[in-house]
């Protein structure tokens, strides 16, 4: 899952309005000032460097001088996130790399990673058009190919798992819960690009805002596992689970995604990883974890994968570094399951805390440097 950020509210508005952030760029140099955006965070406080910079690529280098993690976003006007930042500790420094189109956007801080944040209003102003490379536009137009055939996938699949919630049939629903989930799990670097369905699917109930209805598989997940019973209600849910991947499956193809959130999108999910799945915290029920876990893991390695010739290129000694870590974590997944095809892995609350250590470790040396890759595509 990945959390739900701002407001609900704003994420529908921003499903409404698609301005998009594809094809040619404003022409820019991410190693140059004028494309730099210093942010200062503090508890209180979030200050910019600049309020106007060329579009094109812009290099956002963040300093968190309070005293509470915070996080960092590049906004629509409407709310949607053009990229993010999260997990920054007290004293220490992160830098994103986004793609932008002249327009009006918002830097927001989130102390405490709660509430809508501390706000800037900020502009990208008009330049010289530079095609991008063409390679780039293939690797999107590839991961976009990749997304729309994990959510044809996937639609079957959660039939299959509502069919036996509406049937009554428990056993039958927790066995096809988690296959249920894996194309959505695999297209989740870019899940900020569906807009609102992300919290109407994949929201647990620590992550509801006020108001906020819980639905989707979580909820679903708990009456199976820790309720230990179907109602009436989850009838009514997997049907509404139904649609909104249904509503899913149609937004892949007119989804914002470009080369810089394909990158980030990558590394913010290996971090959901290792604040959420490494914790047990997103199958707390079914401890299905590894298996989200390992979805994940595909999903950012695909987009590192089309990725990768141009990074390559630009960063030899980091594609060598991601290689290895990727093969890394891999190997380590295997240790959890029958064989490399199957995706029956070892229940998660049979995972002991050495062994999540290990897992915590090796997702930790792969975002270190996936949090680069945006970077090396745009040098």
């Amino acid at each position: 899952m990945r959390p739900v950020r701002l407001s609900v509210a704003t994420a529908v508005a921003g499903a409404a309005v698609l301005t998009a952030v594809t094809g040619c760029t404003e022409k820019s140099d991410t190693s140059s000032s004028d494309n730099l955006v210093e942010v200062t965070a503090t508890d209180s406080k979030c200050e910019v460097s600049r309020t106007e910079f060329p579009a094109g690529h812009v290099k956002i280098s963040v300093e968190n001088k309070g005293s509470k993690v915070t996080e960092v976003y590049l906004l629509f006007p409407d709310d949607r996130i053009v990229t993010e930042r999260e997990n920054i500790g007290p004293g220490t420094k992160q830098t994103v790399t986004a793609e932008v189109k002249a327009g009006d956007y918002l830097i927001a801080c989130k102390p405490g990673m709660t509430g809508d944040g501390i706000r800037q209003d900020v502009k990208a102003t008009g330049g010289t058009v530079a095609k991008r490379d063409p390679r780039l536009d293939k690797a999107v137009a590839a991961y976009r190919s990749y997304a729309q055939a994990q959510a044809d996938a996937t639609l079957p699949k959660v039939k299959v798992f509502t069919d036996a919630v509406k049937a009554g049939d428990l056993e039958a629903a927790k066995k096809a819960y988690a296959p249920s989930r894996i194309g959505w799990e695999r297209t989740e670097p870019v899940a900020e690009s569906f807009g609102n369905i992300d919290p109407k699917v994949d929201v647990r109930a620590d992550g509801l805002e006020p108001g906020q209805e819980f639905t989707g598989w979580h909820r679903l997940e708990k009456s199976l596992w820790q309720d230990k019973k179907i109602t009436a209600e989850d009838k009514t849910l997997a049907d509404q689970l139904v649609t909104d991947l249904t509503d899913w499956q149609t937004r892949v193809g007119k989804a914002d995604i470009t080369p810089t959130s394909m990158a980030n999108g990558a590394k913010e999910l290996l971090d959901e990883v290792a604040t959420g799945k490494v914790t047990g915290e997103e199958e707390r029920y079914s401890h299905t974890d590894l298996v989200d876990f390992k979805a994940n893991v595909e999903g950012a390695q695909e987009s590192y994968t089309l990725l990768k010739p141009v990074a390559g290129e630009n960063d030899a000694a980091l594609t060598k570094e991601l290689d290895k870590q990727f093969a890394a974590l891999n190997t380590l997944l295997d240790k959890y399951r029958a064989d490399k095809t199957s995706y029956e892995f070892t229940s998660y609350d049979k995972v002991g805390d050495a062994d999540r250590k290990e897992l915590s470790d090796a997702v930790n040396a792969l975002a270190e440097p996936l949090s680069k890759l945006a970077a090396a595509v745009v040098k």
